[in-house]
């Protein structure tokens, strides 16, 4: 027995197969979900480079990566984040303090759901961006008009999905517990919040979406900072590689945010996921 076989296995060996297997397996897996991305990318660059694409309206990747550099270096793009970050983060914040607690309330009373339910309607429907000039009027160009148009948006998704997931809860496991003798609040903590956390981080995630969204259209309309608007000053100035990093930058946000909250979900509702 020589001392190759004592410490690894043959290659034909079932473990070494195991493991072959394993790794195609999962660049099997990697390919098929980040294929398509990957495509896409390939061809931009190639496509802006030898003239496939216009690369004044589409800069190489290589000029974008750099630009990105760039400002992550000087700073310049580090402070626009953190502006971004605190004005999406205290409206969303505000809007997580507020929907999820009323929706609570507002899905156990019926009444009063049905009575504020139409007026509830009537706001979701209305543009927020519709409503930014009215904020203004009332707040000014500072940094409440601009946490304030966001926190409008954010906070009916939330609200609804929150009033929709106390609705949707099992009334049979309701009236269980009441049978076992469980009082109102053990029922309220035991049973309708667990069941209704999923749909509370649907909304949650809905308006993560859309706090980016509207952050963008505020800070296009009267900022002189953030990310939305350094990718305005960014195209005025045909600085169009310097505005696709911005761009780039607040997609890779809205990533984060949406794996920050689907990971607190699977860690939350592991119940769910067994189900």
């Amino acid at each position: 027995m020589t001392l190759q076989s004592l410490d690894t296995p043959a290659v034909g060996s079932p473990p070494a197969r195991a493991l072959v297997a394993r790794a195609g397996q999962g660049a099997r897996s990697v390919a098929a979900r980040y294929g398509v991305l990957a495509s896409f990318l390939i061809l931009w660059q190639v496509g802006s480079t030898v003239g496939w694409l216009n690369p004044t309206v589409f800069p190489p990747l290589d000029l974008i990566l750099a630009a990105l550099w760039d400002g992550l270096v000087s700073g310049a793009l580090i402070d626009d984040i953190a502006i971004s970050l605190q004005r999406s983060g205290l409206a969303f914040a505000a809007a997580v303090g507020l929907g999820i607690p009323l929706g609570l309330f507002m899905g156990q009373i019926r009444a009063v759901e049905r009575a504020l339910d139409p007026i509830l309607q009537f706001f979701r429907q209305t543009s927020a961006l519709a409503l930014y000039p009215v904020f203004i009027l009332l707040l000014g160009l500072g940094e409440a008009s601009k946490v304030f148009v966001i926190f409008w948006a954010t906070l009916f998704p939330i609200l609804l999905a929150t009033i929709g997931g106390v609705k949707e809860v099992d009334r049979k496991l309701i009236e269980m517990a009441r049978t076992y003798g469980a009082a109102r609040r053990t029922v309220f903590l035991r049973v309708v919040l667990p069941a209704s956390v999923p749909s509370i981080f649907v909304g949650l995630r809905l308006s993560a979406t859309t706090a980016l969204l509207l952050l963008i259209a505020a800070e296009m309309i009267g900022a002189n900072r953030g990310l939305g608007f350094q990718v305005m000053n960014a195209q005025y100035n045909f600085q169009i590689p310097l505005m696709f990093a911005a761009i780039f930058l607040l997609a890779l946000l809205g990533l984060a945010a949406n794996f920050t909250l689907v990971t607190l979900q699977r860690r939350l509702c592991r119940w769910a996921d067994a189900s």
